[in-house]
């Protein structure tokens, strides 16, 4: 019984040798996240969806990914120190949001290939050489701000009677909304309204600007989208709100925070796709052969409590093209 036991044992070991022997370890995937904003106000509207789409795609957390994600709360030196510390620890893949912390993170590494979720004029900002073949290591969404702001003067000029003058507020930290502060006012002046170009100061008081764009007799304020304007979007509504004047931006996280509509990519979508970069970018493909692409998905949101409590009308056309109507 020994011999026939020891015989057994020994063929069952050959047997699993090799099975052994040729089992591959699991690739687990280092990816670096690099938050511009507070964690509590951006997380579940920008890596949340990310996750998600990471999680469709068959990219489970802890098993052959793993997200190590930092926020700048706000502070640019913040987001150096994090790209930094990434580029130390060689991620697989780095993956941002917004102008500023592109180019902190462009500047930081030329071999780490760098995702940007969303961000405006990636060319002028020199993130990339074109759109249809970024070249380097970065590729990601642009999303079209200076066209989308235009909508959106259109969109006061439904709601507004006489509307001439528009306050943009933008943060001044951004390099990539440079054009957009430019450029918006020569788009609009064709639609006969003048645009104020007001840009925000991190950390300052928001009276100053909104101060300003009553004394330079702005009608409403378009706020430029950025990781700090959107943290900070319930105060600067509120700030312009006190002084009767209407505010819209891309994002319909302002529309839900009081301000009077919001039209722009719909960006649980956008940063739920940046996933597919990240695939890609994994199963081989250099980033600059992946172009650089453009939301495909728009919403409009109207909150109708809000022109009701400032005393304007709605047209009913406008609120029949809207995504959601908040009462």
């Amino acid at each position: 019984m020994e011999r026939r036991a020891f015989i057994t044992a020994a063929t069952l070991g050959l047997l699993v040798m090799p099975l052994a022997a040729g089992a591959q370890p699991v690739k687990v995937w280092r990816i670096g996240w690099l938050g511009d904003g507070t964690r509590a106000a951006r997380e579940w509207n920008t890596l949340t969806p990310l996750r998600e789409g990471l999680r469709e795609l068959g990219y489970i957390e802890g098993k052959n990914i793993i997200i190590d994600a930092r926020w700048s709360e706000g502070r640019e030196e913040q987001l150096k120190r994090d790209a930094a510390d990434f580029v130390r620890s060689g991620v697989d893949v780095m993956v941002t949001h917004g102008g500023l912390a592109a180019i902190v993170a462009k500047k930081a590494t030329r071999t780490i290939p760098i995702v940007v979720a969303t961000a405006s004029d990636f060319v002028a900002a020199g993130l990339v050489t074109s759109l249809a073949h970024p070249g380097g290591n970065l590729t990601g969404t642009n999303d079209e701000a200076v066209t989308i702001a235009v909508k959106q003067v259109e969109l006061l000029a439904q709601v507004i009677p006489r509307l001439q003058r528009v306050a943009l507020f933008w943060d001044e930290t951004n390099p990539t909304l440079n054009r957009l502060a430019r450029d918006l006012g020569a788009d609009a002046r064709r639609l006969n309204v003048a645009v104020i170009s007001v840009p925000l100061v991190r950390l300052e008081a928001l009276k100053r600007p909104v101060d300003r764009a009553v004394r330079e007799r702005a009608q409403a304020i378009i706020v430029a989208l950025g990781g700090w304007t959107l943290s900070n979007r319930a105060q600067i509504v509120q700030a312009s709100l006190s002084r009767k004047l209407p505010v819209t931006s891309a994002s319909r996280l302002f529309a839900d925070d009081g301000a009077l509509a919001s039209y722009g990519p719909d960006l649980l979508a956008v940063y739920k796709h940046a996933a597919t970069f990240i695939d890609k970018i994994l199963r081989g493909t250099p980033p600059g052969d992946l172009p650089v692409e453009q939301p495909t998905k728009f919403e409009l949101v109207i909150n109708l409590k809000t022109a009701k409590a400032l005393g304007l009308t709605i047209p009913p056309s406008l609120l029949q093209r809207a995504d959601q109507v908040i009462e």
